[in-house]
């Protein structure tokens, strides 16, 4: 009873902050969500979600599962799943993207690639359309056996 060990609490991930006011220039690595309200020169890796505030300012390659632009960017991004921009957001570079939203008001100069989605989060409805495809031609491929011979 005495000599039991405390376990330690589970580890809780948190979310970086760059704040409003704040400079910061370098390279960032992150697991977990990243928000810039302040200025930033460098560059981001991040496995979360990526945010850049409306008082944000980012000079730098962004590359993110998900980027959310309110501010200004000036650099490359690349998001594995989805880029938005906001009213008030402005990139300055090329996007790299699984989907995209742009929405009125936003300023955009560069040039957009959508990337192709991972066959995993295609919809069934498509794999299985695939299948009768091949299906239907195995059955031609028979027919024209059975007949011919």
């Amino acid at each position: 009873m005495w000599n039991k060990r405390k376990q330690a609490a589970p580890f809780r991930p948190t979310d970086s902050l760059i704040g409003h006011g704040g400079n910061l220039e370098g390279k960032v690595q992150c697991d977990t969500n990243l928000r810039i309200e302040g200025n930033f020169s460098g560059e981001i890796q991040c496995q979360g979600t990526v945010t850049i505030g409306e008082q944000g300012t980012v000079r730098s390659s962004i590359k993110a599962r998900e980027i959310i632009i309110a501010g200004k960017v000036y650099g490359d991004v690349t998001a594995d799943q989805r880029l938005t921009m906001t009213g008030t957001g402005q990139l300055h570079g090329n996007i790299l993207a699984g989907t995209l939203s742009i929405m009125e008001g936003s300023v955009l100069n560069g040039s957009i690639a959508t990337a192709e989605q991972p066959a995993a989060l295609l919809s069934d409805a498509s794999a299985g359309a695939e299948n009768t495809d091949k299906a239907g031609k195995r059955g031609s491929k028979q027919q024209g056996k059975r007949e011919a011979g």
